[in-house]
């Protein structure tokens, strides 16, 4: 029988099933393991099947990855993000309760996008740590909903009642009320259904958990850790240092291209990535790949299988990517934080998720900032005004972005050593926040010490 006193402590790791929650969960788990931890990692069963695809195989002895379902047949539309939350919320409760009997975990360790999970977990006596993948301005700002509409800015059911923009504090990102966590195209009753899991979940971390960690530091954001100080930032996640371990990617990688950036002249290739939900119509498609052939600087272009909605000439496409040979390359995934440590990036041209924000912040890499949704565009206002390490796209009146404007925005970034010598003194502050001392390693020492007890 195994000697409880000596045996590694065990937690279970739950993140809501998308590639920005995944990888820095899986990282933190890997940090975990580094201080002597067993984790069960619990996903959804099609993200769990990607993750195996992707690499699970290869994870070290103390990662266990389990599957449970997400309520949706095989053939569901995943993206219908209202009907996609409703079933997680109806599923898998229920099962990640069965696993905890199961597994007899003292810890569950949860994103605060699975906080319905939370309660399931204390009345079996399991502790609960929760864990925002994203900026403490946005789960700061989520915490003053209920003050938020008690003031007039929204209605009980999320919809805007004010236009315009406001700040909860100087140096925090303006929120805008038509752009918030919850916001997302389609019915109404998708909204709905979105900001009762926002605000389900985030009141569920506040009465169950019993530390909150977000995957940020305090530099980058000083006054958001001043108004929320029940927020410990932990950040920026990695698997490790020498960034051998790439984790928790969905999408097989292409590792080609860490080659072809060797080849490439110092600070010298446009990097352009959207994540793993943008999607651009093919009129924009179109204007991107002309605008990065006008630059005529080397390009690393990442160009999911399901990047465009709509018909674009394969024919098309194929004719811009011989024109570009040798200049350009156009991969379907890679490992980004290899590719954003590379001596060869110049600019992240990027839809400003946080996983991608802080991951070019702590390779001191300047941005052009082209936001999709939610969150995004705070982060943008963040790179913009907040830390000056970038500038952001504007569309036209229509809506689309042209060559013109991507090319003149890339020189412009590329060309401002103002930016350039920011982004550079972020990323020096990321890593004095990491190393022995800094406020992000002494807070993730005290979030191991709280999970050992």
């Amino acid at each position: 029988m195994e000697d409880t006193a000596t045996a590694a402590p065990h937690v279970m790791v739950l993140p809501f099933p998308a590639q920005g929650h995944v990888t820095p969960l899986m990282e933190l788990s890997h940090r975990l393991v580094d201080r002597g931890f067993q984790v069960t990692f619990v996903t959804t069963e099609p993200i769990h099947g990607l993750l195996l695809a992707g690499g699970g195989a290869a994870l070290p002895d103390g990662i266990r990855l389990v599957s449970v379902p997400d309520g949706l047949a095989d053939g569901d539309d995943r993206r219908d993000i209202s009907r996609f939350v409703d079933a997680l919320f109806g599923c898998v409760p229920g099962y990640v309760e069965q696993l905890i009997r199961e597994t007899k975990v003292r810890w569950l360790v949860g994103d605060v996008n699975m906080g319905m999970c939370f309660e399931a977990a204390r009345k079996l006596g399991v502790r609960v740590a929760a864990v925002f993948p994203a900026s403490a301005a946005c789960l700061g700002t989520l915490f003053k909903v209920p003050q938020l509409i008690e003031d007039g800015f929204f209605d009980d059911k999320g919809f805007p009642k004010r236009h315009g923009s406001f700040e909860l504090a100087a140096g925090m990102p303006p929120l805008c009320p038509s752009q918030m966590p919850w916001s997302i195209d389609g019915p109404a009753e998708g909204q709905e259904v979105g900001y009762r899991m926002v605000s389900r979940n985030t009141q569920a971390a506040r009465d169950h958990a019993e530390i909150i960690v977000c995957n940020s530091f305090r530099d980058a954001e000083a006054a958001a850790f001043q108004l929320f100080p029940s927020i410990l930032p932990v950040g920026p996640l990695f698997a490790d240092a020498e960034l051998r371990k790439p984790v928790g990617q969905l999408l097989p990688e292409d590792t080609g291209c860490l080659r072809w950036l060797d080849a490439q002249p110092h600070r010298s290739v446009v990097y352009l990535a959207f994540g793993s939900f943008t999607i651009f119509d093919p009129r924009q498609f179109q204007e991107l790949a002309l605008g990065l052939e006008l630059t005529g600087r080397p390009f690393l272009w990442v160009v999911r299988p399901d990047f465009t909605a709509g018909d674009l000439s394969e024919a098309w496409f194929d004719e811009f990517k011989d024109r570009v040979a040798g200049k350009g390359m156009v991969v379907s995934w890679c490992s980004q934080q290899q590719v954003l440590a590379h001596r060869a990036v110049a600019c992240f041209v990027s839809h400003c998720g946080w996983n991608s924000t802080m991951e070019g912040v702590r390779n001191g890499v300047p941005f052009l900032c082209w936001p999709y949704f939610v969150d995004q565009f705070a982060n943008r206002d963040y790179i913009c005004d907040i830390w000056r390490t970038g500038l952001a796209v504007s569309p036209g009146e229509d809506g689309v972005v042209t060559k013109e404007e991507l090319s003149g925005k890339v020189e412009k970034v590329i060309g401002d050593e103002g930016i350039a010598e920011r982004a550079r003194v972020l990323g020096d502050a990321a890593h004095k926040c990491l190393g022995e001392g800094g406020s992000s390693r002494e807070n993730f020492d005290r979030l191991v010490d709280l999970l050992r007890e």
